[in-house]
């Protein structure tokens, strides 16, 4: 039979068909190969990496991600965890060069025959380029996921080529993910056992590697029944390929599965210390031009967890108490006027009202008002007790400890009242003006007069301060007035000896960056004061006159362990050692017999501090120091309509227990090993007696002595009054005579 010929348009429309064809091939060939990594991304492959925050003392506070990942060591891992892997995901891994074709093909074939494309015959090569180069998207059909496999088949072979099978483990346990935020198996580990990879048990390897196939589907939370049974899977497929006997199965299958409390995972022990490093890091971003959240940083702090942990427990302890005994006397009922303010306050900071047009503010404004349950919500939250707490190691300006607020445990973002509020340090401030009149020559034995005085203000008015008592009368030397906090004595110590501009520079010197009114109030404290700022400033007092400035990160490391940046603190000389010593041993005074005697309470070793309590018992502060450690803890209330209503607003009553709880547990804390140590007399200082009734130079013939310490270059002068055994008969020869 002669063949038909085709006609000449059937020839064309056959090549036009071809063609058509062939362009449709190449241009799916160009779409397969645009979605590929390139080259440098295969040889430099860029996970997203989490960022690790570390405590001096090798603990992870926190982590910064969007994919919550890190870097892991082969050698890192037990090596069941590998056999788990391998014996459930990719038995003959070290095999194939990426791809298994025999697996390959009997996949294909079944999905045909059920005319759908499944996820089988991935080896592990292939997962870690889906997972490494996001090679899958979020909603795929049968042509998008017949695409990506192909994509997955290419890649992982140039995988294989670029990469020894070592390597590509290690990166899949970098990248794969595995629920709860967690992707790499150090943040699985972290998150459901609260380990480090190294320390997995068997039954604990085999749980998280069941989680790859569905991390939803087999959540051990949520559905822990049927994640131990994938989990069993993955114990028998060991078994089947001769990485376990059966016996170590039953064993394993026995092993009780304890999971991390996901309670314990929102926040970390220093919550607000971390977002100070956050902050910090992100500037600094600018001019590294790192991504904190996706370069896997390594950043070691000053803090010290077991330090962090005590401060923790020094607040809630006292809060626990003093909330429930502020409770009992705020009432507001008695402050109505108040309370108007705070509500109208509130609103006008919300969203709902902010948002609003201009012509809804006052009905919405009318109806918060009216609303029961809202104003009830206002009255707790203004009257919750806030605090700062922050411990600092005055030598290396190391910061140990931070708390920020007294919502320690939530808080993630929002106020940081140590660093980004300024409140009224009070007599906390006194030791400024004290610091100055000794360093004026001035010995701590001169007696400043404690009489009323009148201070005139611009427009006219007057200013007639009082001791916290309100009593007064006689003399009282410089060293009563810090150890008895009286305002009379550092009033007239800045009038007469110790001149206000001197003492706003001496306390700029010392690390104080706010703006000091010039005026004697400054004395008692009326100036505002970053709490950082001031505890940090008192370190001076504790380091031999040398102010170290504070720092909380210490080296920023890549993912590659290069040193990115290493922080030094600015160190500079502000007062004399002799000033510094003096000073300590007028607070010393404070601590041990004075307005700080509180703390003795809880805390038994060498210490020097100063309370501070504000007007109206608005603010109560300790700042004090031992020989190794400044600290320092404000008390009050963010609306400064609320104040303590009593003198359990005092410093030493709303705020020295904190830190004498602080100091108590740190120093008993056997794995700190704080040594005891004693305050260090300079060699300029000398301990000499003086006259208990003149303050001068002792002699023999002095009726009453005590010890004071002396800079060298201000001695005192000899005691005129009991110059000779006879001085009893000059005083009545000198009396006049009554007839």
């Amino acid at each position: 039979m002669a063949k038909s010929k085709l006609r000449p348009e059937q020839k064309k429309r056959l090549m036009w068909a071809g063609a058509f064809v062939s362009l449709l091939f190449v241009a799916f060939v160009l779409y397969v190969l645009s979605g590929l990594p390139s080259l440098e991304q295969l040889e430099n492959p860029r996970p997203e990496l989490a960022t690790k925050v570390y405590s001096i003392d090798g603990e992870v506070l926190d982590q910064f991600y969007i994919k919550n990942r890190t870097q892991v060591s082969l050698a890192d891992l037990p090596l069941h965890l590998v056999n788990a892997l391998i014996a459930t995901e990719d038995k003959n891994f070290y095999d194939h060069w990426g791809v298994d074709v025999p697996r390959f093909f009997r996949a294909m074939v079944k999905n045909v025959f059920m005319l759908r494309l499944r996820e089988g015959a991935s080896t592990i090569t292939q997962q870690l380029a889906r997972n490494l180069y996001e090679l899958k998207g979020e909603r795929e059909n049968v042509f998008t996921k017949g695409t990506r496999k192909i994509r997955e088949f290419i890649t992982a072979v140039q995988i294989e080529r670029n990469y020894t099978k070592q390597e590509i483990l290690e990166m899949y346990f970098s990248v794969s993910y595995f629920g709860k935020s967690a992707y790499g198996i150090s943040s699985a580990s972290a998150i459901y056992f609260d380990k480090k990879p190294s320390e997995l048990t068997l039954s604990e390897s085999a749980l998280l590697i069941a989680l790859l196939k569905g991390p939803g589907t087999y959540d051990p939370y949520k559905k822990l029944e049927r994640a131990l049974n994938r989990r069993n899977t993955v114990l028998s497929q060991m078994v089947k390929y001769e990485f376990l006997t059966e016996s170590e199965l039953q064993q394993a299958r026995l092993e009780p599965i304890i999971l991390h409390p996901l309670e314990e995972q929102r926040t970390g022990i220093a919550s607000h210390f971390v977002e100070y490093v956050r902050q910090q890091l992100l500037q600094k971003a600018e001019n590294y031009g790192f991504d904190i959240y996706r370069d896997g940083l390594s950043v070691y702090t000053t803090l010290d967890s077991r330090m962090q942990q005590h401060a923790n427990r020094a607040v809630e302890e006292h809060l626990a108490e003093y909330q429930k005994k502020f409770d009992r006397f705020w009432n507001w009922k008695y402050h109505p006027l108040d309370l108007k303010q705070v509500i109208s306050h509130t609103i006008r900071t919300m969203d709902v009202y902010r948002d609003a047009p201009p012509e809804k503010k006052d009905s919405i404004a009318r109806a918060l008002k009216n609303d029961a349950a809202f104003v009830d919500s206002v009255k707790r939250a203004t009257k919750l007790i806030e605090v700062v707490f922050a411990a600092i190691d005055h030598r290396s300006g190391n910061i140990l400890a931070m708390v920020g607020g007294a919502n320690f445990k939530e808080f993630k973002y929002g106020l940081n009242h140590i660093t980004q509020t300024k409140r009224q340090p009070g007599s906390a401030f006194k030791p400024f003006v004290f610091t100055v009149a000794i360093d004026n020559g001035y010995a701590p034995c001169y007696e400043i007069l404690n009489q009323p005085v009148v201070v005139p203000l611009p427009g006219g008015k007057r200013w007639t301060p009082r001791n916290f008592e309100g009593t007064f009368g006689g003399k009282h030397t410089l060293r009563e007035g810090i150890t008895y906090s009286i305002n009379l004595v550092a009033i007239r110590t800045m009038m007469e000896i110790a001149p206000v501009q001197q003492v706003i520079a001496y306390a700029k010197r010392m690390g104080i960056s706010t703006d000091l009114p010039p005026y004697e109030s400054l004395a008692i404290g009326t100036g505002e004061v970053i709490p950082l700022d001031i505890i940090s400033a008192y370190g001076a007092f504790a380091n031999e006159g040398v102010y170290v400035e504070p720092i909380s990160i210490l080296k920023i490391v890549d993912k590659n362990g290069n040193i990115i940046e290493e922080t030094f603190p600015a160190r500079r000389e502000v007062l004399s050692p002799e000033t510094a010593y003096i000073l300590t041993t007028m607070m010393e005074d404070a601590v041990n017999s004075g307005s700080g005697a509180g703390i003795r309470s809880y805390f038994h070793l060498p210490a020097a501090g100063k309370t501070g309590t504000t007007q109206e018992y608005a603010d109560a502060w300790f700042i004090g120091y031992t020989p190794h450690i400044t600290a320092g803890v404000w008390v009050g209330f963010d609306n400064k309509t609320v104040h303590f209503t009593n003198a359990d607003g005092q410093g030493g009553r709303a705020a020295a227990p904190i830190w004498g709880r602080f100091m108590k547990y740190t120093y008993e804390d056997a794995s700190i090993g704080m040594p005891l140590g004693y305050f260090k007399q300079p060699d300029g200082v000398v301990k000499d007696t003086i006259c208990v009734e003149t303050k001068k130079h002792a002699t023999e013939y002095c009726p009453e002595k005590i010890e004071e310490v002396f800079n060298k270059k201000y001695l005192p002068e000899p005691c005129q009054k009991h110059s000779s055994w006879r001085w009893k008969d000059e005083e009545k020869s000198k009396s006049p005579v009554n007839f």
